[in-house]
């Protein structure tokens, strides 16, 4: 259905309990309108639960007296604008309702406004109408962009009077599936610089939105024609025409930008050739899993992309030329991990995250080291890996799977493949079912280790009870008189080892 066709409908995807329930709590502020997001994604008949309002009066008292009568929370936003947030639920839906003083008439407020689509506004009483879409105030032809398809700024100045709709304007584009406006990419290019200005948290929020889109790869793109990539991760631009052995399609930049589409393409079960996946593990239990909100109110699947745009950061500064000509990263995986530490610090990421994305930089190697070529990691190798990776062994598995792929791109071989992949899949098997037996009860504790061979507390203990889980996990003991008799041996050998 076109927009036109659809804006002639009396559809009312809109239309939730909630907004009856503020013109009605509003009505004595007949001059209160809905503008932005909610507005544009009403008429595209998408849902929304967030609502911008403004008011010709004092927001921050509105929006205290809808939080009261809501029984919602307030939330002070921009004291120095009179902008507050009112969160409530309604609906099993966490509804945002920003409440902002108006500067001047509606038309003014509109013109200070970022782009054409969310500069159109609505009298909140009006919405409530069975035609309220013929009563759109549309002065910029945001309605007409909308049927284009397209963002298109405001005005020449946008990008200027606030650097964070640099990133915005991406992020609508990867939400809608819009293009950007050729002049308005042009004034992003020119304004680029502004990003600078930008807070850490905006930046973060921004950024993440657009890999958490689909066709991230697409976007991370147009972030670098922007000059805004750079901006966001200066690291990754040492990358930048730097070369890799022969195995290696890309150059180290195009190799880490290239990682997040294939992590999308695994996650969502894209990639072509189909032959790709069919060594790939998939279940609906994995699927939830990268759905799962581990971080900064960010997915498990928007976290490994960003893994998979750092994870080789590093090589510029690692790599190596030997006199036969070959180029080697040795370390690049852990001192990658030290240098994502203060890209992760300056997006403002929680201390969580940061781990979680230290563990996964530092162990995207390990899965294809675990055994020779040919073999099969052993359940012992396979327990140090799930232990030392900890809560993201899985992710790290499959940014392992993205690594590969994107390294060979479109060299890839598909029996080389289907090898590789199979053993990270045995990797994965392996450490799901030692995972899955929780129930099996610890052979020892640390107290019967100190009670049984006159230990004290300390690192030793820590080392023979990391060596019986090993042997537990592996098959190899099964009773509490092995895994003391390994105790035993383990102080014996270093005992020996010691005297020698």
């Amino acid at each position: 259905m076109s927009l036109s066709a659809l804006l002639a409908t009396k559809q009312d995807a809109g239309l939730d309990p909630l907004l009856p329930r503020l013109a009605a709590l509003l009505s004595h502020l007949p001059d209160t309108h809905i503008v932005g997001g909610f507005l544009r994604d009403s008429i595209l008949a998408r849902p929304s639960y967030d609502v911008d309002l403004t008011v010709a009066g004092d927001a921050l008292a509105v929006a205290r007296r809808l939080a009261a009568d809501l029984g919602g929370a307030f939330v002070l936003l921009d004291e120095s604008n009179s902008v507050a947030r009112v969160v409530v639920q309604q609906s099993g839906h966490a509804w945002q309702v920003d409440v902002a003083s108006r500067q001047g008439d509606v038309l003014h407020d509109l013109g200070r406004r970022d782009f054409t689509i969310d500069a159109m506004t609505l009298p909140l009483q009006s919405f409530q109408e069975p035609d309220w879409r013929s009563r759109v105030l549309d002065p910029f032809g945001g309605v007409a962009d909308l049927e284009r398809k397209r963002v298109r700024a405001v005005s020449d100045s946008v990008f200027r009077e606030d650097g964070v709709r640099l990133l915005r304007a991406v992020r609508l584009a990867a939400h809608l599936d819009f293009e950007i406006d050729g002049d308005t990419k042009k004034m992003a290019f020119r304004d680029s610089a502004c990003l600078a200005g930008v807070s850490g948290e905006r930046i973060r929020d921004e950024f993440l939105a657009v890999l958490s889109a689909g066709d991230a790869l697409q976007h991370v793109y147009l972030l670098d024609e922007l000059d805004l990539l750079g901006r966001i991760v200066p690291v990754l631009e040492t990358g930048r025409g730097v070369t890799q052995p022969k195995e290696h399609y890309w150059d180290v930049f195009h190799h880490n930008v290239e990682t997040v589409g294939t992590v999308e393409g695994l996650l969502n079960r894209t990639l072509r050739p189909p032959w790709v996946l069919e060594q790939v593990p998939w279940s609906a239990q994995m699927d939830a899993y990268f759905s799962e909100v581990v971080g900064d109110g960010h997915t498990r699947a928007t976290l490994l992309k960003l893994a998979g745009l750092l994870h080789d950061i590093a090589k510029p500064a690692m790599r190596t030329v030997d006199d036969e000509g070959r180029i080697r990263f040795i370390g690049h995986h852990s001192e990658g991990a030290v240098m994502a530490a203060p890209v992760l610090h300056g997006l403002r990421m929680s201390r969580r995250t940061t781990r979680a994305m230290e563990a996964m930089i530092d162990h995207h190697l390990r899965p294809g080291q675990m055994s020779q070529a040919g073999e099969l990691p052993t359940a012992r190798a396979v327990y140090r890996f799930f232990r030392s990776a900890g809560d993201v062994a899985i992710d790290t598995l499959y940014l392992n799977l993205a690594d590969y792929l994107s390294a060979r791109g479109p060299l890839l071989e598909r029996e080389e493949w289907a090898a590789y992949a199979g053993k990270v899949s045995h990797i994965l098997d392996i450490g799901l079912s030692q995972a899955e037996t929780p129930s099996t009860p610890r052979l020892v504790n640390g107290r019967d280790l100190m009670a049984e061979l006159d230990l004290s507390p300390g690192p030793l203990l820590g080392r023979l009870l990391d060596a019986i889980g090993e042997a537990q996990a592996a098959g190899e003991i099964a009773s509490r008189e092995q895994a003391l008799s390994l105790a035993r041996d383990i102080l014996g050998a270093e005992m020996e080892g010691s005297s020698a």
